[in-house]
């Protein structure tokens, strides 16, 4: 092993030059970035006409907030471990809107995530024990 660590001959080259290939975008923080919902159970979500969904996941605290297509909406989440999230009750407003389909399903999403990814600008969130995400979510970026 000491032998190993004492290389006397340089390591080999190649003819070709090194191409530094740009990897891809860089994750987008969990928090501090409103996260726009995309799809909900690999189906697109259409924005409603009172905005669109969202969630943002406060820096300083604990706390979440939202929108879920026409009531704001707010709670705790906690991340108990790399990778883990869950949210605590989340409270909404009582607005009167056409349709709360995608409000009620956004919801409900958020209530049973347990693990997320972040990869470039994309959030996926996924139930316990799902391999398909329950949700996406793209990054919008806070100043």
């Amino acid at each position: 092993m000491l032998l190993a660590s004492c290389q006397t001959t340089p390591p080999s080259t190649t003819t070709s030059p090194i191409v530094s290939v740009p990897s891809t975008t860089p994750a987008a923080p969990l928090r501090n970035t409103r996260w726009v919902l995309r799809t909900m159970n690999n189906q697109p979500v259409a924005t409603p006409t009172n905005g669109e969904p969202y969630l943002l996941l406060r820096n300083e605290e604990q706390n979440a907030e939202g929108n879920g297509g026409c009531n704001r909406f707010r709670g705790s989440f906690e991340l108990p471990a790399d990778g883990q999230l869950r949210f605590g009750p989340l409270l909404s407003t009582k607005m009167a809107c056409p349709d709360l389909s995608t409000e009620s399903a956004f919801l409900d999403v958020l209530s049973k995530t347990r693990t997320y990814q972040i990869s470039g600008d994309t959030l996926r969130l996924f139930q316990e024990t799902a391999t398909q995400p329950s949700a996406v979510l793209h990054a919008v970026y806070l100043h």
